[in-house]
């Protein structure tokens, strides 16, 4: 037997509040995914523009090396940077589950 048949429905208004509730939350778990598609869009847009302005950014303190006489010290970095993503991204790609 069910419990609806010993006690009281639940009245229009507590099943409309639940109905409200419900989309409610579909709502805003949508505008949740909205806003991070716009940043992950936002970032992948802006990845050729940053490369771009990292290689001029290389020429131009390889152009003031060669000029001044002092090492480039972003190339001494960059590589240390560079093989420690290497490295990472390299244990991420072969340790994760398959």
């Amino acid at each position: 037997m069910h419990a609806y048949l010993i006690t009281a429905k639940p009245g229009r208004l507590h099943r409309a509040a639940r109905v409200a509730g419900r989309w409610a939350l579909r709502a805003l778990a949508l505008t949740v995914m909205v806003g991070l598609g716009a940043v992950v869009f936002t970032v992948r847009s802006a990845r050729p523009v940053i490369n771009y302005l990292a290689t001029r950014a290389a020429w131009l303190e390889l152009w003031a090396a060669s000029v001044t006489g002092i090492g480039p010290v972003g190339a001494a970095l960059g590589s240390g940077l560079t093989d420690e993503f290497v490295r990472e991204f390299h244990k991420a790609r072969t340790g994760a589950p398959a």
